[in-house]
C-alpha cells in the first residue's frame, strides 16, 4: 500500500476569497447560465454551451485558454468569472490490488469553510474499470455493518460535487483524451478507458439526494462529453421505497438494492430503514422496477456474516422471497472495520450459500473483496469529515458565546 498525502495550495479555498467558481460539474443549462451572467446573448448560448461541454467533459481542459475553437474574448471573460478548478485531492491511497481510494475535498461555501470532505475509489479489473461515487457527505443511515453508516450525515453533495468525483478520477488516472499522461498512471493497453462504469455506493443513500444524483447522471451520460451509458451506471439504495419507480422513470440506470437479510426483525437490526419500508414492501418495488428483465435485472447485495445470517435456510429464503424478480445476487464478504461487532463468514458456509442459490437458477457470483488494506473495500467508507464538522460546531459555538457577550 502506498498514501500520498498531498500538500497542494487549495484553489477551490481562494476561489471563494476571488469570487470565481469553478464550471466543473454543472450542467448544460449550469453552464448557459454562466453564459448569461457573462453577457453572452441568449440566441449565441446554446452553441457556446456546446463548445464548453466538449472541452469541459470530453477533453478534461483545465484552463480556458486551451479551448481553441472559442475566441480569445469569451475565453478572457470567462477565466475572469469561473474557473476550471476539480475539487483538491487531500490524500491519496493504493492498494496491493490496484485499488485506488481518494480523499476529496469539496470547494468551500465560505471563507471560514474548510470545504466537506468524502471518498471515491477506483476498482480496476479486467474488463472493466468500476469507479465507486458518494452521493452524500456521511449517512443518514445507520446500518449496524457499515462503517460508513457510524458518520453522521453533513449534507447532501451537489450535482456539481458528484460529477467532479469522476472528473478528479479520469484526470489522476490520465484518462483524457489528448492529455499528457500523470506520472506512474496506469494506461490501458487496449486504448480503453480507465472509468467504464460508476456505482452510487460510496457515501450516503443515492435516493436521499434524488435531484443531485438525477442531474449529475445527465452529465455523466451525456454521448457528447463524458459519455458512460445509463447501463453502466448502477444507484444502490437501502431501500428507499417512494423513490425506487421514479429512479428507473427519471434516470434509467441499473438498480441495486442492499438486502443483506431475508427477515424483517434481522434486516431491522442490519438496516434500520427497514422499520419503515419492510421487505415485502422493498420487494414489491422491485418487481414494478421501470424496465426490469432478462437483460435488465436487480442486483440484490447480501454482505456475509458469520453466524447471523448466512445459514442454509437464509440461502432457501432468499431464493423464496426473490421468485418472480430477474435478479442475480451478490454475495459480499463482510469487510472488517475498527470497531465492528461482526466477522465474515467462513469460505466454505460463503461457498455453500452460493450454491443453494446458484442451484435455484440465480446468477450469485462472490464479491471479490477490494482495498481491505486501504479501507477501500465495500462498507469501509469514512472520511475525515466528523474532525472538520466538529471543528467547524466549535468555531460556531465560540461565535455565538462571543455574540451573547456582547450583546450581555
Amino acid at each position: 500500500m502506498t498514501l500520498a498525502v498531498l500538500e497542494s495550495a487549495a484553489p477551490a479555498a481562494e476561489a471563494v476569497v476571488s469570487g470565481r467558481v469553478s464550471l466543473i460539474g454543472r450542467t448544460r443549462v449550469g453552464l448557459a447560465e454562466a453564459l448569461a451572467e457573462i453577457g453572452i446573448p441568449e440566441k449565441e448560448r446554446r452553441m457556446r454551451v456546446g463548445q464548453l461541454w466538449n472541452w469541459i467533459y470530453h477533453y478534461g481542459v483545465r484552463d480556458f485558454a486551451a479551448m481553441t475553437t472559442i475566441g480569445k474574448g469569451l475565453r478572457a471573460a470567462l477565466a475572469e468569472r469561473f474557473t476550471l478548478d476539480l475539487p483538491e485531492v487531500t490524500a491519496e491511497q493504493v492498494s496491493t490490488d490496484g485499488t485506488r481510494k481518494w480523499l476529496i475535498r469539496m470547494a468551500p461555501t465560505g471563507p471560514r469553510d474548510r470545504g466537506a470532505e468524502i471518498e471515491c475509489v477506483y476498482i480496476p479489473e479486467v474488463d472493466r474499470g468500476t469507479l465507486c461515487v458518494s452521493s452524500q457527505v456521511g449517512c443518514t443511515l445507520t446500518c449496524t455493518f457499515c462503517h460508513t453508516g457510524t458518520q453522521r450525515l453533513v449534507r447532501n453533495l451537489t450535482c456539481e460535487e458528484i460529477v467532479a468525483q469522476l472528473m478528479v478520477a479520469r484526470d489522476r488516472l490520465g484518462d483524457f483524451p489528448n492529455r499528457a499522461k500523470p506520472d506512474g498512471a496506469f494506461v490501458p493497453n487496449d486504448g480503453g478507458r480507465f472509468v467504464s462504469n460508476i456505482v452510487f455506493m460510496g457515501m450516503g443513500e443515492p435516493l436521499y439526494n434524488f435531484d443531485g444524483v438525477r442531474d449529475a447522471i445527465d452529465v455523466i451520460s451525456d454521448n457528447e462529453g463524458l459519455s458512460l451509458g445509463r447501463r453502466r451506471i448502477t444507484v444502490s439504495t437501502s431501500g428507499v421505497v417512494p423513490q425506487i419507480g421514479p429512479l428507473g422513470d427519471e434516470m434509467g440506470t441499473m438498480l441495486a438494492i442492499s438486502l443483506h437479510a431475508v427477515r424483517d426483525e434481522l434486516r431491522n437490526e442490519l438496516v434500520p430503514l427497514n422499520k419503515k419500508y419492510p421487505i415485502a414492501e422493498l420487494l414489491d418495488a422491485c418487481r414494478n422496477y421501470p424496465g426490469v428483465s432478462n437483460s435488465k435485472r436487480i442486483t440484490f447485495e447480501y454482505v456475509m456474516l458469520k453466524g447471523v445470517n448466512d445459514s442454509d435456510a437464509d440461502a432457501r429464503e432468499l431464493v423464496r422471497l426473490l421468485k418472480g424478480i430477474p435478479a442475480k445476487i451478490n454475495l459480499i464478504p463482510f469487510n472488517p472495520w475498527p470497531g465492528t461487532k461482526y466477522e465474515c463468514s467462513d469460505w466454505d458456509r460463503i461457498e455453500r450459500f452460493s450454491e443453494i442459490v446458484f442451484r435455484a437458477g440465480y446468477a450469485s457470483p462472490v464479491r471479490t473483496p477490494r482495498g481491505r488494506d486501504i479501507l477501500a473495500a465495500c462498507g469501509q467508507l469514512k472520511s475525515e469529515t466528523e474532525k472538520l464538522s466538529a471543528r467547524a460546531r466549535l468555531m460556531l459555538d465560540q461565535d455565538e458565546a462571543a455574540a451573547a457577550s456582547v450583546a450581555g
